[in-house]
């Protein structure tokens, strides 16, 4: 992949962070969703690369998450994983949902999963300071 590729899926990731704000304040509730998980599924994938050279070809965030905890086993990923593992599964189901089935999210739900994407990023910092 080179350097500049796996710099890009930190962008897009960041990018998918943005956009599930926007998604916010448009009502786009389901798509929040959606963005936070491509936002913390493409971070991990970067970090991962950064460390490993290379990363799994899931799509499985709470594999990803687990991976990456076990790869650096530090920052508390493995606790904040722990603690959130109904809402990471929820983003499972948000990626999913918004391929095949029909499926939609209130306002309270896309807030608190917005919510849930700063925290992790502060975990995800935390890891690529690290490296």
């Amino acid at each position: 992949m080179g350097s500049l590729g796996f710099e890009l899926l930190r962008r897009r990731a960041l990018s998918f962070l943005r956009d599930a704000r926007v998604d916010l304040d448009s009502g786009d509730y389901d798509l929040a969703l959606f963005h936070i998980e491509q936002f913390a599924q493409l971070y991990s994938k970067y970090l991962m690369y950064r460390r490993l050279g290379d990363f799994p070809k899931v799509h499985s965030l709470v594999r990803l998450l687990r991976d990456l905890a076990r790869v650096y086993g530090d920052c508390g990923l493995g606790e904040f994983i722990s603690q959130n593992l109904e809402a990471l599964y929820l983003l499972e189901e948000s990626y999913i949902s918004s391929r095949y089935i029909p499926r939609e999210y209130d306002r309270e739900v896309a807030l608190r999963v917005i919510n849930l994407g700063g925290r992790l990023l502060e975990v995800f910092r935390c890891l690529e300071s690290l490296s």
